[in-house]
């Protein structure tokens, strides 16, 4: 049960299922994904940090860059399935529909220009 809520919990947060939205079409950034939800950079990884605890995300290093991707799911049944689910659920939502719209345009290039 202790794995079941672990995952239960690191969804039940909006930006977090926002984030796990976002990374089903690319891999992100902490940068790109703290501007896309328009959010402080702490908060961002504290998000991050919650949903790979969970399983359902992992984190690779290219060079300097930190970047983050879904996970399998093969750590935990539970996540693997949400995971799965997940790429059905919630594409007709509003703010989701916004932020997917708006994702071509935010690239760690032109966030780490400014």
């Amino acid at each position: 049960m202790k794995e079941f809520l672990k995952v239960m919990k690191a969804l039940s947060d909006p930006g977090r299922v926002k984030i796990m939205k976002m990374l089903q079409r690319r891999v992100m950034c902490v940068c790109e994904i703290q501007e896309a939800l328009g959010i402080a950079q702490s908060t961002a990884s504290k998000h991050l940090k919650i949903l790979e605890d969970a399983g359902l995300i992992k984190f690779f290093k290219e060079g300097l860059w930190v970047n983050y991707t879904l996970t399998d799911g093969g750590k935990n049944p539970f996540a693997a399935n949400l995971i799965g689910n997940m790429k059905h659920w919630l594409d007709d939502d509003p703010d989701v529909t916004e932020l997917m719209k708006r994702l071509p345009e935010i690239k760690r290039d032109n966030i780490c220009r400014r």
